[in-house]
């Protein structure tokens, strides 16, 4: 097989693998031999292959893959007699003699008994030789235990539910009765004059109230955050989902990246200095324990909500840092971390709990560690507190005075002066039976839906593209003055994801990034060169190489912020290249021609250009460019192969991207009637007439989708597949992506009605479980047990596709598991119950976590605990049954 002299281990049928000599090596009869052992018996199953030699290459050998070596890790991890092997010790070692030379012949640790195991409790050591990075930069966590979830009755968990939705009920009835009087008191007005002027208060008065309202409810309920834990679905958590819904959805979580969102925060109690510039839309919900130092940047995507959802307890804890900061793109910061002064912390990366870095030091990774790369690439630039000040006063003007009573009187306007619409609100005239009120909504249906569709075609591609004139690549701006506004309005623009989801998945989307301003060169049509969900700070300066694919989750990084000053960069990524998912790519990306970018890599910004690899990981470190299993469908990338099978996957497409305008299409139809329905009954039933037709809505919007879904699948659970992306299993995937829409579902967070509507779509979902904001891409083929934690940003994947072969398999949470904050879970997975994966980890495809075991990292592997102790108690502080109440 192999035409040199190499030791050979020989897979008997049965899967008894022997080893011999192949030429005069020593055989090795240790921790060689039993790893020989066991990856025979996998290669037997999966690959079939008949020898194994000891010096042959796992993937360019052997024609094994990721999936392959996960089993591999996994059944060794099963042997007591051989040391735990992860993936990245696969791709840093990848033949039986350099891995085993790395774990080396000592005798495996012994497995402590469930009785030792309880009795551990001291923090873990650090050894007296150990320098001060490496202290650092090990999380001060305690050694392995039992994650125990906290007991939740099915009763308390019932109860909370109905009392979260009789709070939603009542909040929409107060809002539409505000509604109701302003739309009344505005119609009053006599005069273009009079009805503007009446817009600007009540618009005003609305604004106000909507951003004060979170403020007033947060120091009533809860007072100031502090420092503890208290069990989800109780009275203490219900307290807490208020504060957190009415925080999330205030109207200044638009202002990411003012000085009027900065103020937002420290009036919910963060302590936030001069100088700070925040471009998170995601906003911290316990103010009171972030504290941010002068000068410092959060860019846009991070995560710090100074909470946390861990075995059924809902834990709080500070999040610090110091002065000139930089926390950059995708990055996750759990609680009880900090950053000194000066510090940077790099993107795709995190700071899990005890995680600490010092003064100046960079870092980066999952969790991270000190790196020499500097992430700080912008100059600063003169932005002085008068300029913060007259933005932030001239965009709540800019609101206050143009947009919102435009908006608010443009409707008062238009029902007064248009008879058609008018009369929608006369019931003498126009009754719900009667034909011509379903004539008008189908006619309002189209022409707003088709007319809206059109136009903002037509301002995407021409409006950002003359704002962009003012902008010079390279040159540092200031922030909050004409250019920054410049920058932001082409960004808003140009990200909409409402034609990226249309377009994705299909030939389309390469004529729309064009169209956008992308340099896509000699674009190498594939069907599936872009997915539906990406995103870009300036099409104008992003460039994709010839015969570049990308799956899904881009965002490319045109432009680099300070706390002061931006500047807008050429974004490219070289020919031949596939990108997975979340991916956040710098304009100092350091990949060339030829690299596979692994999902949620860190894309490294120093050293040489990497060309003709793979990069996986956070650090990023290098893995093989492909594997033999995935070159069997080469041959349909090519030539009249891939004529005929992409002209039959256009027609595919086109027919699905029908099927999604259709669907929107009746779904906006039905709203309409639904809103022209409550305006019907509004002279008989007022505000109420206006909260039943919001909760009927949202209620048909579940109920629909769910149908639009399952149907788009035959109303079967979907199959595990392994398949060219022109097979046609793969266009009927792509056809379930475009349909299925769950944008909705994010409402639901923290409510046991998520649960019911995952279980709706096909989820498997046991009981009681926490969803604070996870997705499920493949609905029917996730299952979660009973009382698991699932974090915000937390997503469970089914499927990946690496260049042109496509799969997809189930993966499968026990009970009382924990997904860490923006924790990502592959395909083929298997969680044991009560295991914990930490916050921003990336487990990939076909790995197994034992029951109570900890695993994180990029990728992840078993790791320290979390200073937890076998009651899911932390350590060494202090803990509170509930959110504090009072000062």
């Amino acid at each position: 097989m192999i035409g040199k002299s190499v030791e050979v281990l020989t897979a008997a049928p049965a899967g008894i693998s022997t080893l011999q000599d192949g030429g005069g090596a020593d055989p090795s009869t240790g921790t060689q031999r039993l790893l020989a052992e066991v990856l025979a018996e996998v290669l037997a199953g999966v690959v079939r292959v008949e020898q194994v030699p000891a010096d042959s290459h796992f993937f360019n050998d052997l024609g094994a893959d990721s999936l392959v070596m996960a089993q591999f890790c996994a059944r060794v991890r099963k042997r007591a007699d051989l040391p735990t092997v992860s993936m990245k010790d696969i791709y840093r070692h990848p033949t039986i003699r350099s891995l085993a030379t790395a774990l080396g012949d000592a005798a495996p640790t012994p497995v402590p008994s469930p009785a030792s195991a309880a009795d551990v409790s001291a923090a873990t050591p650090i050894p007296a030789d150990a320098g001060a990075a490496d202290a650092m930069a090990a999380p001060t966590e305690a050694a392995p235990r039992a994650e125990v979830p906290a007991a939740v009755g099915t009763r308390r968990y019932i109860v909370c539910g109905m009392l979260q939705f009789l709070i939603f009920l009542g909040y929409t009835c107060l809002a539409a009765l505000v509604a109701a009087q302003g739309y009344e008191w505005i119609s009053a007005g006599s005069g273009l004059f009079d009805l503007y002027l009446r817009s600007v208060l009540f618009a005003g008065a609305s604004f106000l109230g909507l951003c004060a309202f979170p403020i007033v409810a947060k120091w009533a309920l809860i007072g100031r955050w502090r420092f503890g834990e208290f069990p989800v679905w109780g009275m203490a958590y219900l307290r807490f989902w208020v504060v957190k819904t009415l925080i999330r959805t205030s109207p200044l979580r638009l202002f990411a990246g003012s000085p009027l969102y900065v103020l937002y925060l420290r009036a919910l109690g963060a302590r936030i200095g001069k100088g700070v510039t925040i471009l998170s839309h995601a906003i911290p919900v316990c103010t009171d324990l972030l504290t941010v130092g002068e000068g410092t940047i959060i860019r846009k995507d991070v995560l710090l909500s100074c909470y946390r959802a861990h075995a059924g307890l809902i834990q709080t804890g500070p999040v610090t840092l110091g002065s000139n900061v930089l926390v950059s793109e995708h990055t996750v910061l759990d609680i009880e971390t900090s950053m000194g002064d000066g510090a940077q912390l790099g993107h795709a990366s995190s700071l899990h709990t005890g995680q600490v870095v010092p003064d100046g030091e960079r870092w980066h990774g999952s969790p991270a560690q000190r790196t020499e790369v500097d992430y700080r690439t912008v100059d600063p630039a003169d932005c002085s507190a008068v300029k913060r000040t007259v933005y932030g006063v001239l965009q709540l003007l800019n609101l206050l005075v143009v947009f919102l009573p435009l908006a608010i009187g443009g409707v008062s306007v238009l029902f007064a002066e248009i008879p058609q619409l008018h009369a929608l609100l006369n019931p003498q005239r126009v009754a719900v039976t009667s034909p011509a009120f379903y004539a008008y909504a189908l006619t309002t249906s189209l022409v707003v839906f088709f007319g809206s569709l059109f136009v903002g075609l037509l301002v995407v591609g021409t409006v950002p593209r003359v704002l962009n004139r003012a902008l010079r690549p390279g040159k540092v701006y200031p922030l909050y003055g004409f250019h920054y506004s410049v920058q932001r309005a082409v960004a808003l623009m140009t990200n909409r994801k409402s034609f990226t989801r249309l377009f994705g998945d299909s030939s389309a989307i390469v004529h729309y990034l064009r169209y956008l301003g992308y340099d896509l060169c000699r674009i190498e049509q594939t069907g599936s060169n872009f997915g539906t969900e990406m995103q870009q700070e300036n099409p104008y300066l992003s460039s994709v190489g010839t015969g570049t694919m990308i799956a899904d989750g881009l965002s490319l990084m045109n432009a680099d912020f300070s706390s002061t000053s931006f500047r807008v960069s050429r974004t490219s990524i070289g020919p031949r290249n596939f990108l997975g998912n979340r991916i956040a790519y710098p304009s100092q990306g350091k990949t060339g021609d030829n690299c596979l970018l692994a999902t949620k890599v860190l894309v490294p910004i120093d050293g040489p250009v990497r060309e003709g690899v793979g990069l996986l990981g956070s650090p990023s470190f290098e893995i093989p460019r492909t594997v033999m299993r995935d070159n069997r469908f080469n041959h349909l990338q090519t030539g009249d192969q891939l004529r005929r099978r992409l002209t039959a996957k256009n027609k595919h497409n086109a027919a699905t991207a029908g099927l999604y305008l259709l669907a929107r299409l009746i779904h906006f139809f039905v709203i309409t009637v639904i809103t022209m329905g409550a305006a019907d009954l509004y002279p008989a039933l007022g505000a109420l007439a206006i909260a039943l037709g919001s909760v009927l809505t949202l209620t048909f919007t579940v109920v629909y989708f769910a149908l639009i879904e399952r149907a788009s699948t035959g109303f079967k659970p979907q199959k595990p597949l392994y398949c060219s992306i022109y097979a046609p299993s793969f266009w009927r995937h792509e056809r379930f992506w475009k349909l299925a829409s769950v944008d909705y579902i994010q409402v639901f967070n923290g409510t046991p009605f998520k649960n019911v509507i995952w279980r709706l779509l096909g989820a498997r979902i046991g009981k009681r479980v926490f969803d604070d904001g996870c997705f499920f891409p493949e609905r029917t083929l996730v299952t979660i047990g009973d009382d698991s934690v699932l974090n915000a940003g937390t997503v469970v994947q089914c499927h990946s596709q690496e260049d042109g072969a496509f799969k997809s398999d189930r993966s499968a949470l026990g009970s009382g598991c924990t997904l860490g904050v923006g924790a990502f879970v592959h395909y083929g997975v298997a969680i044991g119950d009560a295991a914990v994966l930490a916050p921003d980890s990336f487990l990939m495809k076909g790995e197994e976590i034992p029951s109570h075991a900890r695993w994180g990292g990029n990728p992840a592997r078993e790791m320290p605990g979390n200073g937890t102790h076998l009651d899911g108690r932390r350590e060494h502080h202090d803990t509170h049954a509930a959110p504090a109440r009072g000062h």
